[in-house]
């Protein structure tokens, strides 16, 4: 049986962003529509990107027509930022932990609320290249308006591979559950161990630094 371990992004892979990128997204909808917009809405982690500029959109008034173009344009904005220097690192344990993974067999992959181009990006500026991850077996938010849907994209492609997700919220696990895959939370995000812990997850670590041999016996046992 292969085994694909779909890691989050942000939070999970990488610490999250203090240098503004939640307001990315309003950026990129203010972009596409061409004025300002205010005031922002609140960013509520775990919703893919899809989502939230869908969100945005429509609390200003304009309709999903503009979602195409918004997306590109936040590609471009990740693309800027990036080249500005603004750069995430590595959650405690990562790279550990996906060499580990990848040394027991299973493959390293990506379900993520980020686009392909976001994600990419992301990694990238923080050390992790794209050698790290198997893309065929990785899946993206660009355009989900929930996160089930991407849950349930990865389960309906790899039909007879053992899935498990690794994230940071609670809405990472209502979105395993929604596809039959079990979750594995690691509170390196903004969501702390007991929060976790009210989920349905089969572990909850504080992080990857000192958890590994408990993540790893976990997912031996599924």
């Amino acid at each position: 049986m292969t085994t694909t371990i779909l890691w989050d992004v942000d939070g999970t892979l990488l610490l999250n962003s203090y240098t503004g990128g939640g307001e990315l997204y309003h950026t990129a909808v203010e972009r596409t529509v061409g004025r300002e917009l205010h005031p922002p809405l609140p960013r509520t982690h775990g919703k893919p990107d899809g989502l939230i500029l869908s969100e945005i959109l429509a609390h200003f008034g304009y309709d999903d027509a503009w979602h195409e173009r918004a997306r590109a344009v936040l590609d471009e904005l990740s693309i800027e930022r990036a080249q500005a220097g603004d750069r995430r690192e590595p959650a405690p344990g990562v790279v550990d932990a996906l060499t580990a993974v990848a040394a027991r067999g299973w493959h390293n992959a990506l379900l993520t609320g980020n686009s392909l181009v976001r994600a990419r990006v992301k990694l990238e500026g923080a050390g992790l290249g794209p050698e790290w991850f198997d893309w065929d077996r990785s899946f993206f938010g660009a355009t989900a308006r929930d996160r089930s849907e991407i849950t349930r994209a990865a389960r309906a492609a790899l039909p007879d591979e053992t899935l498990v997700i690794v994230g940071d919220t609670p809405r990472d696990d209502e979105a395993a559950a929604a596809a039959g895959l079990p979750f594995i939370g690691v509170a390196t995000g903004v969501f702390s161990v007991d929060d976790l812990r009210e989920t349905g997850a089969v572990l909850v670590v504080a992080d990857l630094a000192g958890s590994l041999d408990e993540v790893l016996a976990a997912i031996e046992g599924l």
